[in-house]
């Protein structure tokens, strides 16, 4: 006979299990219920609500966080965020029904029966609020918040991330995943930072749900647009709200909060080769000689996992690589840098260094009973180093010494969801988590993250004064300060290509600058016009890579015939001419958080079009180049020009913006365009980082009638010495209105590689009169060509009339150094 404390039943996917009322009560929706009491502290407030305990806390003048448990303590991560709280920047005040914290930008208010939060901004403009019905809630050990969704509401962000650039009736999941050749419309993927930004009637704001459980947004799918929401499959709801007056204002308050890129070595910015895999060693060089005899810039040439000893990390194959030290070397007096991946499975092998002294330190991830989780990976049976507890980074910090006496300076970061084959780690193991012991549920989103960390942090103490670069697969929000990202085992098709933009500009809206794709598509056999298209996309990513798999077509530029070589040539040309361009802007992003790709939503978030099917690929390189993507077959694309005015790159074209046009796209066209009053440092092409321009810089300005600047930023490329003022720092200003362009004192104690400065004056007239610094200066006029044309190849007689020259840019040469020069006309 059931018993009368058995008459409740909880129903699983398999069985009906008969439980008492008041474990059934656990897995029912426990909404946090009124507030017993409001107290103050010196971040903001806390208090108790029935069975949960909260905290509001300033972070900053535009940044509160949101706490909430129902255990003892309060549970946090501790490697995502670095701001501390500021108690300096609220005030406080707490009456019958509510109590509110208020700072100068931003206003949290939170009612006590029940308990739900408000935020408005300065003006008592609504931002964000609790759904009434249900605010926060507990399901067992899972906890979500849900916030009302408003008409016309936009989202945007989440990072690695499919679907649209608009996330509104679109559901995620963060739970770091080895996909792959994924699919166009495959989540989660390889990365979680789950943070995102809505947009409230034209007002951002930012959540940041610091939670390193697998995690869940729902942006009103499945429930008819009634709510938002966001969870984790346990621990406690830990979010922060960041105010921003803007797009680019929530993202720069996000990388205050959890850390902004370094700035990375010059040569990581140049064209990048991989396979997998270049061997023996005589492949590489003949790869490396293959650049420079054809004359196609380049700076880096892989080593994918053929390189080692039967896939073991910290080891060289010495039949296929017998000297790597000189190998190395070698590559590097032509210009040349190595980057080797490390995947972190130890191979569980007597007499193997690594796996040998793992175990003598104790520092390998393990189960309940204390002994060494082991799982298959390339090399076989591995144990996996604890990369959340101090002992185990410090062990592979000193590992890494292996590669560094070789003159390694580039670590590829792999397999580090952490991935093992049959794709299912335990839920039981166990990992430090720095001292607070977790197992696998609260641990593998930040274990990438923490492995690369890692290896940065080691290549930096034994590199010394010699900036390295670093590269992952997986990662979790604070991601950015320490390596680059790139999206993993893409696939080669056009839409993959389309989906690499939007993936490079979701993790620009989330904090992470550094990113890109595998040009050409790792998974597959690739196709010609497909490499065509996709190295000229690439030419403007941050991250600038191509890349096959095994048993593969080959992805150099020279592998898919004259034509294609001689476009890739053109585009990766273009990329090193742009580089003082694109190295201020990187600097920028390690100053501000500011992504180098920038989806339009970060500018233009109030023109609907940008989130039409049609134009969410389209995106700016920096502040001023703007790039529409186009398919494969297209023979002519439509590009949408957002507010101003914009020239055509390749021709001076000058269009009105608002409005979409109609353009010839062809093998070797990509859509470009420039905003007026733009200011682009170019310079001459060259080969690699190593080798020096040529002592002039080219700058091109874009006739605007308002007001515009830029910084022009300069280092050695190489070292550290910037953080001692070892900088060459220029702020150039152009006036429409005033008729006047200035070129600011220079700040920082390092000379420039350029002496002189040519300033290319686009879309005005061409009899233009200059003065400099009062005195009448002699203009002349010169063609300009910023890429290449293709000619020879095509068999329609009339494509040779496309010769990509403007003709007759009025131009004036100047002294390029510390002093503050003044042009006007």
């Amino acid at each position: 006979m059931i018993g009368e404390d058995q008459i409740y039943a909880f129903i699983d996917l398999r069985t009906i299990v008969l439980k008492p009322e008041d474990e059934l009560m656990s897995h029912m929706n426990l909404s946090i219920g009124e507030v017993e009491r409001f107290s103050e502290n010196e971040n903001g407030l806390f208090g108790s609500a029935g069975e949960s305990k909260f905290e509001v806390s300033v972070y900053s003048e535009s940044i509160v966080r949101v706490r909430l448990t129902r255990n003892q303590e309060f549970s946090g991560n501790p490697y995502s965020v670095i701001l501390e709280p500021d108690s300096d920047q609220h005030v406080v005040a707490i009456n019958g029904e509510s109590a509110v914290v208020k700072t100068e930008k931003l206003t949290c208010e939170v009612q006590n029966s029940p308990f739900r939060v408000t935020f408005k901004n300065a003006e008592g403009d609504l931002l964000n609020e609790d759904e009434p019905a249900f605010g926060t809630s507990w399901i067992g050990t899972s906890v979500t918040t849900y916030k009302t969704l408003h008409k016309d509401e936009i989202f945007l962000g989440l990072g690695e991330k499919v679907g649209g650039i608009n996330r509104r009736g679109q559901s995620f999941t963060n739970w770091n995943t080895d996909k792959f050749g994924y699919s166009t419309d495959a989540d989660p993927l390889y990365l979680s930072t789950p943070f995102y930004i809505g947009i409230l009637e034209g007002r951002p704001y930012g959540i940041f749900f610091d939670n390193t459980h697998k995690t869940h947004f729902n942006f009103g799918t499945s429930n008819n647009e009634r709510f938002t929401s966001f969870g984790a499959d346990d621990g406690d709801m830990d979010y922060y709200f960041i105010h921003g007056d803007n797009v680019a204002e929530v993202i720069e308050n996000y990388s205050e909060l959890t850390g902004k890129m370094e700035l990375p070595p010059l040569w990581s910015l140049g064209f990048q080769q991989c396979r997998y895999s270049y061997y023996p060693d005589s492949e590489v060089r003949t790869v490396a000689k293959t650049f420079r005899d054809k004359k196609i810039p380049a700076d880096v040439i892989y080593l994918d996992i053929h390189y080692m000893d039967e896939y073991k990390a910290f080891t060289f194959d010495n039949e296929r690589f017998p000297e790597p030290a000189k190998l190395i070397e070698e590559l590097e007096d032509q210009g040349f840098k190595v980057v080797v991946i490390l995947d972190p499975g130890l191979k569980t092998e007597d007499g193997y260094g690594p796996y040998e002294r793992g175990l003598k330190e104790d520092i390998f991830i393990k189960y309940p009973d204390d002994s060494n989780f082991e799982a298959s990976v390339w090399p076989g049976n591995s144990h996996f180093p604890d990369f959340t507890a101090e002992a185990g980074r410090e062990f592979w910090k000193r590992e890494l010494k292996y590669y560094t006496d070789l003159g390694i300076k580039g670590f590829w970061n792999d397999m580090n969801e952490p991935a093992c084959w049959g794709q299912s780690i335990p839920d039981l193991v166990e990992f430090d988590y720095d001292g607070k012991k977790t197992t696998h549920r609260e641990a593998r989103n930040v274990y990438g993250m923490n492995m690369v960390r890692s290896t940065l942090e080691g290549a930096k103490e034994q590199i010394g004064n010699e900036r390295p670069f670093t590269l992952t697969r997986a990662g979790f929000s604070g991601i950015q300060r320490y390596a680059a990202v790139w999206t993993g085992d893409n696939v080669d098709s056009t839409e993959h290509m389309m989906l690499g933009v939007r993936l490079v500009n979701s993790l620009g809206l989330t904090g992470v600058p550094f990113s890109g794709y595998d040009v050409g598509g790792f998974a597959g056999d690739g196709s010609t016009s497909l490499f065509a298209k996709w190295i000229g996309i690439g030419a403007f990513a941050p991250f600038f890579r191509a890349h096959s798999m095994v048993n593969s077509r080959d992805s150099e530029p020279w592998a898919f015939g004259e034509e294609v070589e001689e476009i890739s040539r053109n585009y990766i040309n273009l990329r090193y001419k742009l580089l003082p361009y694109l190295y201020s802007v990187f600097y920028e992003a390690s100053q501000t958080g500011m992504p180098v790709n920038r989806s339009l939503a970060i500018e233009y978030y109030r023109d609907k079009n940008i989130y039409k099917n049609e134009f969410e690929n389209q995106f700016t390189c920096g502040p001023a180049i703007l790039v529409a993507p186009t398919e494969t077959q297209q023979k002519y694309s439509k590009v949408y020009l957002p507010e101003g005015n914009w020239f055509d790159f390749f021709t001076d074209e000058k269009e009105p913006g608002q409005r979409a046009v109609i353009v010839e796209t062809e093998l070797e066209d990509l859509p470009v365009y420039i905003k007026a009053g733009s200011i682009i440092p170019m310079q001459s092409v060259i080969q690699s980082t190593v080798e020096q321009p040529d002592s002039t810089l080219n700058i091109h300005i874009y006739h605007t009638y308002g007001q515009n600047s830029f910084q022009y930023y300069e280092d050695d490329g190489k070292s550290y010495d910037y953080q001692q003022g070892a900088f060459f720092k220029k702020d150039i200003t152009l006036d429409g209105s005033a008729m006047s362009l200035i070129l600011d004192a220079a700040k920082g104690n390092f000379e420039s590689k350029f002496n002189k400065a040519k300033i290319y004056f686009h879309g005005f007239q061409k009899n233009l009169e200059l003065r400099v610094n009062g005195q009448s200066a002699i203009t002349s006029l010169e063609d300009f060509r910023s890429i290449d044309p293709i000619t020879e190849f095509d068999p329609k007689p009339d494509r040779a009339k496309k010769t990509l020259t403007i003709e007759s840019i009025p131009i004036i040469e100047v002294d390029w150094d510390s002093n503050k020069t003044s042009i006007t006309w």
